[in-house]
């Protein structure tokens, strides 16, 4: 294995871990294995790199208790690699190294809960069409764990919303003045109006977003939603499709954006940047019509 030079300051922890996940083909594979990628062959062809880096990398993450590696085949015997809890508190860590990049690579510096429609960020989102969303719960507003993908209807569509809450004080100050983000409760109670007729073209309704659970039934109990909504505060979700994000209040919130999925955990149509917030309601509607 190739020599790895120490950092020395051993009191400082940013030092400490960049000891662990301090090249880019570390973070790489921590970003794949929170997409769903478990398996060497996954890893390389997604990645690109050699198999004698992939190997090497693979096994300080082992070391480090960020993987683990598991035996999926005996003969011969093959193993996985999976995010152990210590592997999945770097998410946060993607998930602020993605939001600086679209802000601050790809855009402007803006603090912005939407983007341009020819954005490169809304390229990669509408390039989740196709793509499988990787097996996991949330906690809905009672602590349930829920799979955000509903296996009772043929479709789901997840409206991913920044945030809403059941008082105005709530909010986050200057909440109103980010492109985007206002809109929550209309959104929540326009599909909760049309509930009906979601469930009758075969679809399940799910809102996420990265609020507490606690805050999240205030706001169901007060508007009467008749759908749960799902807590992605650990970010799972976020960093397992790179969804968009922005920080507000010192909370990574994820930007409006609305998929619809099929039973076998799909992404059939991708709704973003989402400008007019009935009008995409109608459209994920459609979709779904036009889906079955």
């Amino acid at each position: 294995m190739a020599q790895r030079t120490h950092l020395g300051d051993a009191d400082c922890s940013i030092a400490q871990a960049l000891d662990v996940v301090g090249d880019w083909w570390t973070l790489l594979i921590v970003r794949d294995a929170a997409r769903g990628l478990h398996r060497f062959e996954e890893f390389q062809r997604e990645l690109g790199v050699s198999r004698k880096v992939l190997a090497e990398r693979l096994k300080l993450l082992v070391e480090a208790g960020v993987l683990t590696r598991e035996p999926y085949q005996e003969r011969p015997v093959r193993h996985e690699y999976r995010l152990t809890p210590r592997g999945r508190g770097l998410l946060p860590v993607l998930v602020a190294l993605q939001d600086w990049g679209d802000a601050w690579v790809l855009g402007e510096g803006e603090m912005t809960a939407t983007t341009q429609e020819a954005s490169r960020e809304a390229e990669r989102v509408h390039g989740l069409r196709g793509r499988r969303v990787p097996e996991l719960l949330l906690p809905d507003p009672v602590g349930e764990l829920r799979d955000p993908v509903a296996a009772e209807t043929p479709f789901t569509v997840l409206y991913c919303f920044p945030g809403a809450y059941a008082r105005a004080e709530s909010y986050p100050p200057g909440w109103a003045g980010i492109p985007g983000a206002k809109g929550c409760t209309l959104e929540s109670c326009t599909y909760r109006d049309q509930l009906a007729e979601f469930t009758a073209a075969g679809a399940t309704v799910h809102g996420v977003s990265t609020q507490r659970p606690d805050e999240q039934r205030a706001f169901a109990e007060a508007e009467r939603l008749r759908f749960p909504l799902l807590s992605d505060a650990d970010l799972g979700l976020t960093a397992a499709l790179r969804l968009p994000t922005f920080r507000a209040a010192g909370v990574s919130r994820i930007k409006r954006l609305t998929l619809v999925l099929d039973r076998e955990r799909t992404v059939r149509e991708v709704i973003y940047p989402i400008t007019d917030i009935e009008a995409s309601v109608t459209a994920a509607l459609t979709a779904v019509r036009g889906a079955g």
